[in-house]
């Protein structure tokens, strides 16, 4: 009966895989696949360039790269190509008009008059009152103090020129940072009006100094990167040898190791179930009970009753029963998940080729992100440039009866003595226009081509990786049956023949990561102004999406794998997957799980150990190193070493992305021989003798005296 009920289960997600005598590993014999969303990416990519043509006609990326002055002519080039600085000249009004965030969001402009300068001011200077009776020449042009507007006439009065503001009243010794002069944070302030007199503004200045001194720190950051990047260099050398490493000895030590790895995770289970038990104890001799504390939105009151420790006692103590429980009875699939990693070592050793395809990868998703951020770039700045008239105070005399904001000629400056301050400045880029009013539709259509275009990318090493691997499975005589350039082949198969597969299934999560961000832009604007039932459901959609999220990549890698095997399209080859792992449902959770924890204590290992290592070296604490390896001096250790973690990881995750890869493929292969195959003279097993073993089957004729040509 249980037979009977197995079969029917087995048969309620399709059924078992037939013996094909001409199947010989990957079809080679194939034809294009899901051809008309391969014409619709085609056509898709093709509207994405025409976007970034247009973007690059129109856009004005100088904006960001340049600052501007008070006209809206930019720095460093054109008529001002010798004046490569901003000049402020109050730059205590970025402080006393709103917060750094502001300012930095608003490309660090300020209400105040902004002028290019071929040079920082050097020393600290302010206007005298005997000097407002002079001219501008006498007081600014012939001591070289050229930071008044362009066009301010030489007889001018310096009493007009500050009331105007066509001249700054005080100069403090500048530095030049991301290309604006910004005071020194050693300099002692000269007195101003109005500012010495307030500490907690002349405070607030030095931070914003402070904060904005991004020179200082970024010629300090250099230096440590020339002092150190051959050393850093060979952190992650050292990261990509114990990568290596520690793949290739899966093969010896897969089975110590994950028996290792449980056992700790049971005794940090049973540590956590003994303090718990101390803690519930100790709190019930006390009678603190959560009666006593009622209901309260400070969670961390709940420390201090004795429920919450018995609630998380009886947790820890399930989870410690449920894997004792899995070590006994499924020990089998344990022993079956260790050979698949064993045999997966094996395979990246025959194929080393396929250990540094992720560079393939990341330089291909490095172009999509550029190609991305450029077009965007452009397409944020495009459009005429507007100027507006404006004044520092418009509720001074004379104001009332000028139209402040309205459009001007910045080639005409207006000179209104009625209106102290009155200027055309730079307002911002108009809307008006073609690109201009579809500009938020070509931002989408450019977000949508950066994430399908991300997708597909990595839906390509998935597959191609996937073909490379199943040709090392399905040889059966390894390594002489392993076709010459599996990885080579296997990409230009994949690119000929499936690139509208891959596109298929790059779309559909693309559609759920957009919805996903749509969702958190939405939770984000909202926030302010949810009660707590719609953050409930925001919450319960956004746990929704990431479920859904995660399931579709885990059946699009399962089925770029089907795909690369038998090159069918994409829905059969994902149904085929699918019903192929719920036939195995209990094998393809021990295994995902053997495998997450195996590759997690990986990565822990190699950036662990270089973190550690680079601790040690930069900071100077591995003493007797000798001379040639003595550690650089340098301003900031830690940023080699947050330098050589990091790479390290992106190192680790490449490496072992491609053995996770190795070991899905060989999976689902493993789980079709079984179905295939029966270990006759005509249908033998393809797998590795452990794995004969472990399942108690073998070949009924020796593989030499079997010999499979493909």
């Amino acid at each position: 009966m249980g037979g009977k009920q197995r079969d029917k289960d087995d048969e309620a997600y399709g059924k078992p895989v037939k013996y094909d005598p001409s199947f010989r590993g990957p079809i080679k014999n194939r034809s294009c696949t899901d051809v008309i969303c391969c014409v619709l990416f085609l056509l898709f990519i093709l509207g994405y360039i025409v976007v970034g043509i247009v973007a690059w006609l129109y856009g004005d990326p100088r904006q960001v790269l340049y600052p501007r002055n008070s006209t809206g002519a930019y720095c460093g080039m054109g008529e001002n190509k010798d004046k490569p600085y901003l000049l402020y000249f109050n730059i205590f009004s970025c402080i006393l008009s709103t917060n750094i965030i502001s300012v930095a969001e608003n490309g660090l402009q300020c209400p105040t008059p902004q002028v290019c300068v071929s040079s920082c001011p050097e020393a600290p200077w302010t206007v005298e009152k005997n000097q407002f009776s002079q001219t501008v020449g006498e007081v600014f042009y012939t001591k070289n103090r050229n930071f008044c507007l362009p066009g301010v006439p030489w007889n001018m009065m310096v009493i007009t020129s500050l009331q105007q503001e066509l001249c700054p009243s005080f100069l403090l010794p500048s530095a030049p940072a991301l290309g604006r002069c910004f005071p020194w944070t050693n300099v002692t302030l000269p007195e101003l009006p109005g500012i010495t007199n307030d500490t907690t503004i002349a405070q607030g200045i030095s931070g914003l100094i402070e904060s904005l001194n991004a020179r200082d720190i970024s010629v300090k950051i250099f230096e440590d990167f020339a002092h150190s990047w051959y050393w850093i260099l060979v952190a992650l050398g050292v990261a990509l040898v114990l990568s290596l490493l520690f793949i290739f000895l899966l093969r010896l030590v897969a089975g110590p190791l994950v028996l290792v790895l449980i056992l700790g995770v049971l005794g940090v289970l049973a540590y956590g179930i003994y303090y718990c038990w101390e803690e519930y104890r100790v709190l019930r001799d006390k009678g603190a009970s959560i009666s006593q504390l009622g209901f309260t939105t400070n969670l961390s009151a709940y420390q201090s009753v004795q429920e919450t420790w018995l609630a998380a006692l009886i947790v820890l103590a399930v989870l410690e029963a449920i894997l004792l429980l899995v070590l006994i009875f499924l020990r089998q699939r344990i022993r079956i998940a260790i050979a698949l990693l064993k045999e997966a070592s094996k395979a990246v050793g025959q194929m080393m080729s396929t250990m540094f395809y992720p560079l393939v990868t990341f330089v291909l998703l490095l172009i999509c992100i550029a190609y991305w951020a450029m077009t965007a770039l452009y397409l944020a700045t495009s459009g005429q440039p507007q100027y507006v008239l404006w004044a520092s105070n418009i509720s001074s005399p004379g104001c009332e009866k000028v139209s402040i904001n309205t459009s001007c000629n910045p080639m005409d400056q207006p000179v209104n003595s009625s209106c102290p301050g009155l200027m055309c400045v730079f307002q911002g880029y108009s809307s008006k226009g073609l690109v201009q009013r579809s500009l938020f539709n070509l931002q989408i259509y450019g977000v949508l081509g950066l994430f399908w275009t991300l997708n597909w990318v990595l839906a390509l090493g998935q597959c191609v990786l996937a073909g490379a691997f199943a040709s090392f499975y399905w040889a059966f005589h390894k390594p002489q049956d392993i076709p010459t350039f599996p990885l080579i082949s296997a990409f230009i198969r994949t690119l000929r023949y499936h690139t509208g597969s891959l596109a298929f299934g790059a779309l559909i999560l693309t559609l759920v990561q957009i919805a996903r961000v749509i969702l958190e832009y939405i939770d984000h604007k909202l926030r302010g102004v949810q009660n707590p039932v719609a953050r409930c459901i925001m919450c319960c959609f956004k746990c929704c999406l990431w479920c859904l999220e995660k399931f579709i990549k885990f059946l699009n890698r399962n089925a770029y794998i089907m795909i690369a095997i038998y090159g069918k399209n994409f829905c059969v080859s994902a149904k085929n997957a699918f019903t192929l792992l719920m036939r195995n449902i209990v094998r393809v959770v021990v295994l995902d799980k053997v495998t997450d924890l195996l590759l997690f204590f990986g990565k822990l290992l190699v950036v662990g150990g270089v973190g550690v290592l680079s601790f040690f070296f930069f900071s100077g604490r591995i003493q007797g190193l000798g001379r040639d390896f003595k550690s650089p001096h340098l301003n900031y250790y830690w940023l080699p070493i947050m330098t050589s973690i990091v790479g390290a990881y992106v190192i680790a995750s490449g490496f072992f992305s491609v053995f996770g890869m190795c070991v899905d493929t060989l999976f689902l292969c493993f789980l079709e021989d079984l179905e295939r195959n029966n270990g006759s003279l005509d249908r033998p097993y393809y797998m590795s003798k452990s794995l004969l073993k472990i399942l108690g089957k073998k070949n009924e004729a020796p593989p030499d005296n079997k010999k499979r040509k493909k």
